[in-house]
């Protein structure tokens, strides 16, 4: 049986965040890190090769940057808000704490 007082204490110091334990809220910023860290290094890692395509398509003469900077221009524009709106709420979400930096560099070592 446990003592009231310890019970009430334990229960002030967890807690819970809206209507999470505590511990489980905390976990969450390592879990989001871990996942963020394995797909940023995998998606480093294909960008590293179609880069080294398009500097090689470049210099063959295969690919001109003068045709898609109106193109890209264009994309900035248009989608360029709503990229930094839909950033801006995820970084309001997601909590950029101790555990958050952990996860991502776990999940960015780990990954092959």
């Amino acid at each position: 049986m446990a003592v009231p007082a310890l019970t009430e204490i334990l229960q002030q110091v967890l807690g819970s965040l809206h209507g999470l334990p505590t511990p489980v809220a905390m976990g969450l910023p390592f879990v989001a890190g871990l996942v963020i860290g394995y797909m940023v290094k995998k998606v480093l890692k294909i960008a590293v090769v179609g880069g080294l395509i398009l500097v090689a398509a470049i210099y063959f003469g295969f690919f001109s940057l003068s045709s898609t900077a109106a193109e890209l221009e264009e994309l900035i524009i248009r989608y360029g808000p709503t990229v930094i709106q839909f950033a801006a709420l995820v970084f309001g979400i997601l909590p950029m704490g101790l555990g958050f930096i952990i996860g991502f560099t776990v999940g960015f070592l780990v990954s092959r």
